[in-house]
């Protein structure tokens, strides 16, 4: 696949944009099922099987894994939960936003039951008693985040790629990225956040994202070992990733791809305003700076203050906080113009040529954004 040919070091907006194409190519025309829910040994086994559209996420399966997993927990014989992806480009390319674009604008309630049970979703992740390992091979980013990043174990792989590119299509990095972004190492998360800034192969472990590295050709005996443990607890599996990674060579001694970067990204990105992130980018003026500055003027501004915003906020709040405050962003920006216009832009129409509104980032009244972090009353998600 083209987009994943080797590219000039930071330029890597286009090709991600390419990526999210195939998040709009929604028709499932296979006989066979969007996911696979398995007993094998001592685990579930939860495989993504939406290949042509790199694993993307529909509503359907979304339901179809959460009931599965809530059966799992209670189950004695299930020790063990495992999540993979069909394929060799993908674990999963996120949720299915061009579904979600269509439905919002006929007003149609999948808009608001997706975020929901999505979200939903991430929170049993989050909370699963068992031990969850998800096998992020390829194409990890916005959804596919969400149903991996909150569990025990994230094993990446040198094919894995990671992004959360949603202020391109007018959206934030939801599925509880208000939550893990903050808490990664400086400043980092607000990069990742803002940007889509792509992290590949051992830099998605050495960013804090995966909690493992194993090389690709290593995966299916990793598989095969982890299931035939016996009712294996978290330090049981662990010790089997911890054996899998020391065996794994690929880039072992390459330094983190952001380290020469980070004193930068933590100045920069320190600013309680994008207005101030910006002016920080600028006057830093380094080749790096300035990449992330051509980059942020292409996003949507609105997408750009909310984000920043959620991630602030995010960085003191419970995992399901985050998730209450992420469905009532979801709920707001579905009533807006840009979430559609980046999926028009991006997916649709193809054009890489959205125009937001409001252009400019001063053009965004501070009472619109408190309007979109107001509580949904009866409608809010609660856990």
């Amino acid at each position: 696949m083209a987009e994943l040919e080797p590219e000039p070091r930071f330029s890597s907006f286009k090709r991600t944009q390419i990526i999210l194409q195939h998040l709009g190519m929604s028709k499932h025309t296979d006989s066979e099922p969007e996911v696979f829910l398995e007993r094998k040994g001592c685990a579930g086994v939860i495989t993504l099987n939406r290949p042509k559209t790199l694993n993307s996420l529909t509503l359907s399966m979304i339901q179809q894994i959460y009931t599965q997993l809530k059966k799992w927990e209670q189950e004695p014989e299930t020790s063990l939960i495992i999540i993979k992806g069909a394929g060799e480009k993908a674990f999963c390319a996120g949720g299915d936003v061009r579904v979600i674009s269509e439905a919002g604008k006929a007003k149609q309630k999948l808009a608001q039951d997706f975020f929901r049970e999505e979200y939903t979703l991430n929170y049993a992740i989050g909370t699963c008693q068992k031990p969850y390992v998800a096998l992020i091979h390829g194409i990890t980013m916005g959804g596919g985040v969400g149903v991996s990043v909150h569990g025990h174990f994230r094993v990446a792989t040198e094919k894995t790629l990671f992004a959360m590119p949603e202020t391109a299509l007018g959206l934030f990095p939801d599925v509880g990225g208000g939550y893990f972004l903050p808490r990664l190492p400086g400043k980092l998360g607000y990069l990742l956040a803002l940007t889509g800034f792509r992290l590949k192969g051992r830099d998605v472990q050495k960013g804090g994202i995966a909690t493992h590295f194993v090389d690709s050709d290593k995966l299916t005996m990793l598989e095969k070992d982890l299931l035939v443990l016996k009712s294996p607890s978290k330090e049981n599996v662990a010790e089997v990733l911890d054996t899998y990674q020391k065996k794994s060579k690929i880039d072992q001694d390459k330094p983190f791809i952001l380290e020469e970067h980070m004193d930068n990204i933590n100045r920069c990105f320190s600013a309680n305003t994008m207005e101030q992130i910006i002016q920080n980018l600028q006057e830093d003026g380094s080749p790096f700076a300035l990449e992330q500055l051509k980059t942020i003027k292409k996003l949507s501004p609105t997408s750009l203050k909310i984000t920043l915003r959620q991630i602030t906020e995010g960085s003191s709040k419970s995992l399901p906080e985050v998730l209450t405050m992420e469905y009532r962003l979801s709920q707001a920006l579905l009533r807006g113009h840009d979430f559609y216009e980046g999926v028009r832009a991006v997916l649709v129409d193809k054009d890489q040529n959205p125009k937001w509104k409001p252009a400019k980032l001063e053009e965004i009244p501070d009472e619109f954004l408190n309007d979109c972090f107001k509580s949904l009353g009866s409608d809010d998600l609660k856990f």
